[in-house]
């Protein structure tokens, strides 16, 4: 029993004495301390392993840019709502860059809906900056059946996005 006690006391020693040597390294400079020649001390204007902006460029917070609240690209962003506008929006994610819509039915044919999953996939703009999913779905005597859509359906939607996107930054670029 002594013997357990013992073998417990010495990591628990080590560790204590290794955090209190740990804690006195830690470098203050004292009142009156030169700063070396060269050193830039304006921490804003530094280079980062992050790049331009440090590591607020994660979360967001880039002042300079148009949008910069969003988490993507913010004429995606515009484009991809103002061209669905005509469903109904389940959720949108301007920092996830997602839209999901509910489901919609054409006023011509109220025997089938639609569905669509917009998902922004960057801070550029770019050809491949929007991916689209298309739902549909058929109704038959005992509820709603999935059903398929053509394949140039998506892509269609995709180049409408981008599309409108291009307008807007160029009306952006002109404004200025």
């Amino acid at each position: 029993m002594v013997s357990s006690k013992r073998s417990l006391v010495r990591p628990i020693l080590a560790a204590l004495l290794l955090s209190v040597t740990v804690s006195g390294c830690a470098y203050t400079p004292t009142e009156g301390t030169e700063r070396e020649e060269g050193l830039d001390t304006n921490y804003e204007n530094r280079k980062t392993i992050f790049g331009e902006g440090g590591i607020g460029n994660f979360f967001g917070s880039e002042t300079n840019k148009p949008g910069s609240s969003l988490g993507v690209n913010s004429f995606l962003w515009r484009a991809s709502l103002e061209t669905i506008s005509f469903m109904p929006i389940n959720t949108a994610d301007a920092f996830g860059g997602v839209i999901i819509t509910d489901w919609y039915s054409p006023p011509e044919s109220p025997n089938e809906r639609f569905k669509l999953n917009v998902y922004i996939l960057g801070r550029t703009l770019r050809a491949d900056g929007v991916k689209v999913a298309v739902f549909r779905q058929i109704r038959d005597g005992a509820g709603w059946s999935d059903t398929t859509i053509p394949d140039i359906t998506a892509p269609k939607i995709e180049d409408s996005i981008l599309t409108k996107a291009r307008m807007l930054r160029h009306q952006t670029i002109t404004a200025n």
